[in-house]
């Protein structure tokens, strides 16, 4: 046994000495996960196509894949395979470390891989129809980040459904995102000719739909299988844009690729967001100093969907985001974790399946915020109270789980069922407010020192603040006419889950 392993310990030592060259190992890695950024035409600063554009950076290379800067990726935890995951695995990121102690040596030309053959300028090649804003947008240097909407004609004389958009911001350090709607009001267009674009779309309203939207590290991608946006004839494309002042003035126009499907969908799909409203309802209120500021929100699926993708969205603060879902059976199935948002970054991350969540799936999320000196994305030294706003400098906070659904009837009813969720949110907002968030017992035993005045260890209705009399009899379990310790902490409990009774 001994005589037959001493050849492949030879074997492998060997392999493990065998020098590490740029055509063999190091090229075939870049150009599978770091050339479709890093390119002559793309967001990328430098390019990585050639032996000398890697070698010259090959320390800063070596340095950022070990980090795990690079290739950026940041949905780091999940049960479920993402498509077009770009991280590198361990021997990989090695293989850059050893390169560089190696000298970077070259190789044999002969091994080099065919150099990959990216669409020139689209990244999901030709579009079916291409537009762009009509005008320059000027965003000063300087200032508070700017809201403005922008009407796109599509002269469309009938309906049509999308596939995909491809967003192209001309002047990419200023524009954070855009947001995209069809309008068959003319709404929009005669917003514009009263200047360079308007301040807001309204929404909600008939004759105005989401066609999704772009972020700054968003990819292009198809929506899967057969599912695409519906497009009415007559309507214009709105452009909804976060633009954040980068310290020098630009001049953006916005050019899009529109792509459409051969034929309607099959079935319909929707986006679950939690919190609400990108955490809006939530209260989110984030005193200086802390680490670790957490919300978290839960919602009971009232259908079976197919989930497809999630994205989530968070400012400067952002730490940590967290999505799971628990079946009917109680399996819980983890299907997205960011242990390091990056404010800069943020992708939409599409399954390469579609994951079952039968009706009854309960879906939880936890968003965490970092307020502290330490966190060195904090735009604000030394920290100051940080509350929900549009600002790049206020925070948001949500996750977006992207689901099929079987029928227009079951969309109906699980946005009926969100729209009750975000009342539910509202309420457990303010009941927030007036008890605080926190352990349970020490809330109560707050409250019931700040309104217990005869002493007797309970809330007598007279004793009652003005907003706990509408719920007091419900939470009067033994009917005795007083609220107890172990009352109160139920009836909050109930209360925070939208429950009345």
């Amino acid at each position: 046994m001994i005589a037959r392993l001493i050849p492949l310990l030879a074997l492998a030592a060997s392999a493990a000495a065998a020098p590490i060259t740029f055509t063999e190992h190091i090229a075939p890695v870049v150009f599978q996960n770091c050339s479709s950024c890093h390119r002559p035409g793309e967001g990328a600063p430098f390019s990585l196509l050639t032996y000398r554009d890697v070698a010259k950076r090959a320390k800063l290379i070596a340095r950022v894949t070990a980090e795990k800067v690079m290739p950026p990726w940041h949905a780091d935890e999940s049960d479920f395979a993402f498509a077009g995951d770009r991280r590198l695995t361990a021997a990989q990121i090695k293989l850059f470390q050893r390169w560089l102690n190696a000298g970077t040596p070259e190789g044999p030309t002969k091994k080099l891989p065919e150099r990959p053959n990216f669409p020139n300028g689209w990244q999901l090649g030709q579009p079916d129809l291409i537009v762009k804003m009509e005008k320059p947008f000027r965003v000063p240097a300087d200032g508070r980040d700017i809201y403005r909407s922008f009407a796109l004609p599509l002269n469309l004389k009938e309906d049509r459904w999308i596939k995909a958009i491809e967003f192209r911001p001309g002047a990419p350090s200023v524009v954070h995102h855009s947001l995209f709607f069809y309008d068959t009001t003319g709404y929009g267009r005669r917003m514009q000719r009263q200047g360079n674009g308007f301040a807001r779309m309204r929404r909600g309203q008939r004759g105005v739909g989401p066609l999704g939207g772009w972020a700054v590290g968003g990819q292009p991608r198809f929506l899967p299988k057969d599912l695409a946006y519906f497009l009415p004839k007559g309507a214009d494309l709105i452009l909804s844009t976060h633009f954040h002042p980068s310290g020098k003035a630009e001049e953006e126009v916005s050019t899009v690729g529109i792509y459409f499907a051969k034929e309607p969908p099959r079935h319909t799909f929707t986006g679950v967001q939690l919190p609400p409203a990108f955490g809006a309802l939530s209260g989110v209120d984030i005193p200086p100093g802390e680490k670790n500021y957490t919300i978290t929100d839960s919602f009971v699926l009232p259908v079976d969907v197919e989930a497809f993708g999630i994205s989530g969205h968070m400012h400067y603060l952002g730490k940590q985001l967290h999505f799971t879902a628990t079946l009917p059976n109680g399996q819980k199935r983890k299907l997205i974790g960011i242990k390091n948002w990056d404010f800069s970054w943020q992708e939409q991350y599409l399954f390469k399946q579609f994951v079952t969540l039968p009706k009854g799936t309960r879906l939880d999320v936890k968003l965490t915020w970092d307020n502290s000196a330490t966190n060195p994305n904090n735009p604000t030294i030394p920290p100051q109270r940080v509350r929900w706003g549009p600002q790049s400098t206020d925070e948001m906070g949500s996750l977006t789980l992207l689901a099929k659904l079987a029928s227009n009837a079951d969309r109906r009813t699980l946005e009926s069922a969100q729209r009750t969720h975000a009342g539910t949110v509202i309420r457990r907002t303010a009941l927030e407010r007036v008890t605080g968030r926190g352990d349970p017992e020490v809330i109560m035993r707050r409250f019931l020192r700040e309104n217990d005045k005869n002493g007797n260890g309970k809330i007598e209705r007279a004793e009652a603040p003005r907003w706990l009399l509408r719920s007091f009899a419900n939470v009067d379990a033994n009917k005795d006419g007083t609220l107890d310790r172990d009352e109160l902490i139920e009836g909050r409990r109930r209360l925070l889950s939208g429950r009345r009774n």
